[in-house]
């Protein structure tokens, strides 16, 4: 399995690539902000709690993770509403899965289709972002349940540079932006047509 390179900090990549809640978290926090930033998320959390660990954030006092995830640099431009929907993340693994993220993929051998269901009803994880999380499960994290990629639709196509899920070095970094950058454009016409 290659190298995880979704921040371009080797230290923070290899937290994503060794824990799978903080790369679960990493996609939660990947919103209104660039990716290498989101994905920085989980690592600044361990550098100040000492672990990225469902539990443990789950059963954080509610006003010190707030304030721990303001601190600067912030986890998340929104550090407030994100150290809530950190928490209920980390609370619904800690419910559904008894605290091991990696239950969601594995717990009795799943399809694509129900990994997908499963992404769904967490906090923070609509139809697009599960889709993106499934692609990337399977194209950089070895989970490959059958039908995955039929599951994740276009962001699960081999060969594309779509989402984070296709970004491999600095170069599909850039190939990925280009292409949010194209289709926010696509939207903006559209909408002004």
């Amino acid at each position: 399995m290659p190298t995880l390179q979704l921040v371009q900090d080797p230290d923070a990549d290899a937290l994503l690539e060794a824990n799978p809640f903080a790369l679960l978290l990493g996609m939660m926090l990947d919103q209104q902000i660039p990716m290498e930033v989101a994905f920085a998320g989980p690592k600044k959390i361990a550098d100040r709690i000492g672990s990225v660990d469902a539990r443990v954030i789950a059963e954080y006092d509610p006003d010190e993770f707030t304030a721990l995830c303001s601190e600067t640099p912030a986890i998340h431009r929104f550090p407030g509403s994100m150290s809530k929907r950190v928490q209920a993340l980390a609370q619904a693994i800690v419910d559904d899965y008894d605290g091991d993220v990696s239950a969601l993929w594995t717990g009795g051998d799943p399809d694509g289709k129900e990994v997908l269901r499963r992404l769904k009803r967490l906090p923070g994880f609509g139809d697009q972002k599960a889709r993106i999380f499934l692609a990337l499960l399977g194209k950089q994290y070895g989970v490959t349940p059958k039908g995955w990629r039929a599951a994740a639709g276009d962001y699960g196509k081999a060969g594309t540079h779509m989402s984070v899920a296709d970004v491999v070095d600095p170069g599909s970094l850039q190939e990925v932006r280009a292409y949010k950058k194209k289709m926010k454009a696509a939207a903006k016409a559209a909408k002004q047509a």
